[in-house]
Parts: structure tokens; C-alpha cells; sequence
């Protein structure tokens, strides 16, 4: 148990690299020491948002310097090889989600937390949003009874900006935006439902980027540089990635362990940017309209025509914009897990049912949407870790 503050260091320093200024503000006398990044551009950027952080260019060198925790925040398929190597190191290691773009890599980092006795998360952050747990809390009370579909609608309105205009539209170094993007909504589904998804099918296709032939480059350039909400009609978006080969559009059912059935679709050129839940129980359901602070969360639970006001509503607490909020509840949770393996409100077990299930909706569609089996992790795994974990089933 280490009972001072904390040395922190950032690997990736990208847009989502910022996630690591909450450090000396969630646990007093921790900060960011050190900053590594392949790229001469990322370390400047690194060295600009980390003022007195040591700059170093590789894993390796930070493994010779020595400090009590890394928040990884590289593109997705570097995600596994560098978790391994700090594990092996005894380094506590926050993984931005998802936790990997493959099962078998999921399941090779999840191995090397076990065998190596290091803490690992995984920074499903949206399970500390204000809406995911008004939602939640609806479910625990029994207002809508036992559980029994979840269906999630997900209208990614900025993803030609957030999607396409970099490494996130090659398919080599993201797999799919059903892990990306999705995986904070699949494992939502797993929270609500109380359960993890074992057989899944998929379906979808680039019906949109794929045609916009004005692509290039962008070096030294992260998505704060080009993001404008100027790029309208989606047909109007310019100088995507060279590499467009991701599914814009993506759906997948989902049959979980507990009987409960699921839904999910995402689509990156709506022109509204938001997720809407609806879980259905034996007794009512519950739905969110807006998931931000301001957004309100409304229950159906008598039966009647249709009443768009439903029979309860609850607001939605939290930032009007962004996930600030939840970044800081993550962060928090991170280090005081690293300092004294504190249970966590996500396990990895959880964040390796998201990949699983997203990583397999994908090969799904990319087979004619044959159905695939998710298979169990061993069961030595998942007993190392079930024992440091909060989740309960909201059954």
C-alpha cells in the first residue's frame, strides 16, 4: 500500500493525453513526472500540457526511470504491448478504453495483471456519468422490474471529425469503431443488464466516408485542429485519413449470459451527437433524452397510450458537455486502486466483455453476420480479479 502521492506518467500524448492534468487534483501529492512519446511533435506537445515532466521516447526508458504508474493514452492497437511490458514492470497501469482491438490481445493483458500481480484498469470512464448512473439507479430501485432488453441508439454526430481524419479510420489500428466508440456502450449494457454478452451477430458497412476521395496526411496535428462544426453536410468533409476502412454505420444484437437481450447501433454523420438507453424490465421501462447535464431520464411504469412525459423523470446531473466530470471520477479511482487496491467500479473482466463483444459484432458483419460465441476467460483469471471489483448485479 503506498500511502504518499503517487509518480505518474503519461505514454501518449495525443488529445486524450489531458485526461492525466486531473492527477495532483484527485489524490494530493501525486503528479505527472515523466512523458513518453514516439514522436518529436507529441513530446513537445507532451512537455507543453506537462510542465517539468521528464520527456523520454520509450517504454523502455521509462521502465529504467521508475515511476508508480502509467496512464496510456496511444492509438488503440499499441494498447496491449505496452500494458504487458509496464505489467511486467510491477508499473500500475491505467489503459484508456478500449482495453485492446482483439481478444486474444484483451486476454494476453488481462494474463500478464494476473500473473504479475499489478494493478490494471481500464478507463471505461462513462460508467461515472451522470446519466449512466441515474439510469442505473432506476434499475437498482425496481422501477421497471427485472431487466430483460436493453436497446441503445448511439447518433455519433461529430464522427467525421473524431473518426476519419486520422489513425482511427484504418482498420489495422482500430479494428472497428465498435470497440472505439462502442465499447463504453457495451459495457453500459453489461452494467444495466447485469450480465455479459455471450453470443452476438453484427451488421453494417462505410456508406458515407468511404466516397469522399480528399484525403491526407496530418502530421503533428491532433483532432482539436480540424474539428469544426462547419463540416456539414457529412459529403462536405475534407482531408479524411488516407486509410478509410472502418464500418460508419454498425448494429449488433446481443444475447447475454442472464437471458437478457440487446441492441446496439451507431452512426458517425447524424447531425446530433448523443446516446439514448431504453431497458425494458417485466415491470416498465426507463430512457434518457440528452446524456449531459441537462438531459433528463424518464419512466414508464403504469400502462397507457402514449404519454411522452412518462409516469417519473429524473435530471440529469453533471457537466452540460463533454465527460470532464467522469475523467475526474476515473482518474481518482485509478490511483487510489494503484495506492491501496481500493475496488474499482469497472473491472478488467468487464472491459474485456466489451472488446469481446465488440471485437466479435465485428467479424460478424464482415462474414455475412453469422452469429459468433464469445468464450470464457480461464477461470484463474477471473478469479484474480473478481476479488477486487465492485460490480454488482442490479438483478
Amino acid at each position: 500500500m503506498i500511502t504518499s502521492g503517487l509518480s505518474v506518467a503519461v505514454i501518449g500524448c495525443g488529445a486524450r493525453s489531458v485526461i492525466g492534468l486531473h492527477v495532483p487534483d484527485v489524490r494530493p501529492g501525486s503528479r505527472v513526472t515523466a512523458v513518453v512519446d514516439t514522436e518529436p511533435e507529441g513530446r513537445r506537445r507532451g512537455a507543453e500540457i506537462f510542465p517539468g515532466a521528464q520527456v523520454l521516447d520509450s517504454v523502455e526508458a521509462l521502465i529504467a526511470l521508475g515511476v508508480d504508474a502509467a496512464v496510456v493514452t496511444t492509438p488503440d492497437h499499441t494498447h496491449a504491448d505496452i500494458a504487458v511490458e509496464l505489467l511486467r514492470a510491477k508499473i500500475a497501469v491505467y489503459l484508456e478504453k478500449p482495453l485492446a482491438t482483439t481478444l486474444p490481445d484483451a486476454d494476453r493483458v488481462l494474463a500478464a495483471a494476473a500473473a504479475t500481480n499489478t494493478p490494471l484498469y481500464v478507463g471505461h470512464n462513462f460508467r461515472h456519468a451522470g446519466v449512466v448512473q441515474g439510469l442505473r439507479q432506476v434499475v437498482e430501485r425496481g422501477e421497471i422490474g427485472e431487466v430483460k432488453a436493453v436497446w441503445v441508439r448511439h447518433f455519433v454526430g461529430n464522427g467525421g471529425d473524431y473518426y476519419f481524419k486520422d489513425w482511427h479510420a484504418d482498420r489495422s489500428k482500430t479494428n472497428t469503431l465498435l470497440l472505439q466508440k462502442a465499447s463504453h456502450d457495451i459495457d453500459v449494457v453489461h452494467y444495466l443488464a447485469g450480465g455479459y454478452t455471450r453470443q452476438v451477430s453484427g451488421m453494417g458497412g462505410l456508406v458515407m466516408f468511404g466516397g469522399i476521395t480528399d484525403r491526407r496526411e496530418r502530421p503533428g496535428e491532433t483532432m482539436p485542429d480540424w474539428f469544426s462544426f462547419d463540416n456539414w453536410p457529412p459529403a462536405s468533409h475534407t482531408g479524411l485519413n488516407p486509410v478509410v476502412d472502418v464500418e460508419d454505420v454498425s448494429m449488433m444484437l446481443m444475447t447475454l449470459d442472464n437471458g437478457v437481450l440487446a441492441s446496439y447501433q451507431q452512426c458517425h454523420f447524424t447531425p446530433d451527437y448523443w446516446r439514448n438507453y431504453t431497458v425494458i424490465g417485466t415491470h416498465g421501462r426507463v430512457e434518457n433524452f440528452g446524456d449531459t447535464g441537462g438531459g433528463v431520464i424518464r419512466v414508464w411504469n403504469r400502462r397507457h397510450l402514449y404519454q411522452p412525459n412518462g409516469d417519473a423523470e429524473y435530471p440529469i446531473p453533471g457537466v452540460v458537455e463533454g465527460h470532464e466530470d467522469a475523467d475526474r471520477l476515473t482518474m481518482a479511482e485509478f490511483l487510489e486502486h494503484a495506492a491501496t487496491g481500493a475496488p474499482t467500479l469497472v473491472s478488467p473482466i468487464a472491459a474485456r466483455e466489451a472488446v469481446a463483444a465488440g471485437a466479435l459484432a465485428a467479424q460478424s458483419l464482415r462474414n455475412g453476420s453469422r452469429p459468433e460465441t464469445v468464450p470464457e476467460l480461464p477461470s484463474h483469471v477471473i478469479q484474480h480479479f473478481s476479488a477486487g471489483a465492485s460490480e454488482r448485479s442490479p438483478r
